[in-house]
């Protein structure tokens, strides 16, 4: 008998545990930390927004080498013209003199103005919808009707996400499945889409009841959840699963350097801020040296493609001053290296917060 509760996201999707792991994006997914998670009951995520179309096929097709439960790939929608940017090379030349100094500091010679800083959205779209699988998550807005449309058609459940009631709400009634509700906790980007991220920084505590209030579909809490006793909060709060980014991103399992990792363990990992400085996006980081060099950036996903330029040569140099070290403010709570004894804990403590009260 599964000892956890049976909640509408468990249901749909048929699964054990009402866990999500984060969709990484930038690279920091793995095919083998999506497959352990969804193996192990939950719903493992690959994020896929830096890939291509034919990536993207190869990456499922190695998910389900591993695994035949169900997993999500996430992408992220375009917004304020984030798929072709207009920019000529006078103002790229701009935006990179901001960073040329740390190019130089890591000895990376500058780079030119590429024909497309991200693959084009209509393509990833069409490559998810060709290898279909159990869950299209999405952040940044709301995919066209007609695409949601397909998603029905080929039973692929759609998760959407908001940072306050009123995308909460446009979500669900644009026909989103279910809805991921993230407070200003959370690690990695702001993923705001109807007002500026700086003005939708809401708590995760005041925000999952209050979306659970204003829609009618699952609704699953993420931001500042890293153990069992937020999982606990987040389903007595009318959640129907937790979504857990920052714990699954310091597991072996995951695509995160060794270096990031390290930091995530770190006393350094008590102080994140949000910046733009990294991506473009306002996004929430350990706080790090050009975190606070950088105090204006290009937009996405310019200097995200700038600043990505620069990150090999960061890790492989130990350089963790000049890097993105996405952390949740939850990070100082993480205890575990590997998936595996990560779920087992959720398991243990998630089932001793419910049952001090009685549920």
């Amino acid at each position: 008998m599964n000892p956890w509760p049976a909640t509408d996201f468990t249901r749909r999707l048929g699964l054990r545990l009402p866990v999500v792991q984060g969709p990484f994006g930038g690279g920091l997914s793995s095919v083998e930390l999506t497959a352990a998670v969804s193996e192990a009951g939950g719903l493992g995520s690959f994020g896929a927004h830096h890939l291509d179309a034919a990536a993207i096929r190869d990456t499922a097709a190695a998910i389900r080498q591993r695994t035949g439960r169900p997993f999500a790939l996430n992408l992220w929608i375009p917004h304020e013209q984030s798929d072709a940017p207009p920019l000529d090379d006078q103002g790229f030349d701009g935006y990179l003199a901001t960073l040329a100094p740390y190019f130089q500091e890591l000895g990376v010679a500058l780079p030119t103005r590429p024909a497309r800083f991200m693959p084009p959205y209509q393509e990833q779209v069409e490559a998810l919808l060709a290898v279909r699988p159990a869950v299209f998550s999405f952040v940044f807005g709301i995919p066209a009707p007609e695409i949601l449309q397909r998603c029905r058609e080929l039973e692929i459940t759609t998760v959407g996400a908001a940072t306050t009631v009123d995308e909460a709400c446009a979500l669900e009634q644009a026909g989103v499945d279910m809805v991921v509700a993230t407070g200003f906790e959370a690690g990695g980007h702001r993923v705001s889409f109807l007002r500026r991220a700086e003005d939708s920084l809401t708590g995760t505590f005041a925000l999952i009841p209050q979306v659970a209030d204003a829609v009618h579909c699952p609704v699953i809490a993420a931001g500042g959840i890293a153990d069992g006793r937020g999982v606990a909060a987040a389903l007595t709060l009318g959640a129907a699963a937790a979504q857990i980014g920052t714990a699954f991103l310091a597991c072996r399992e995951s695509n995160a350097s060794a270096l990031h990792r390290e930091r995530l363990f770190s006393p350094d990992a008590r102080h994140t801020g949000l910046t733009r400085a990294f991506s473009g996006r306002l996004a929430r980081s350990i706080r790090n040296r050009l975190m606070e060099e950088v105090k204006q950036s290009a937009p996405y996903p310019i200097q995200n493609w700038l600043t990505a330029r620069l990150r090999p040569a960061a890790t492989e140099q130990g350089r963790a001053d000049l890097m993105s070290l996405w952390a949740g403010q939850a990070a100082p709570l993480l205890r575990h290296r590997d998936a595996a004894t990560l779920l087992a804990a959720l398991q243990q403590e998630t089932l001793a917060a419910l049952g001090r009260f009685g549920r």
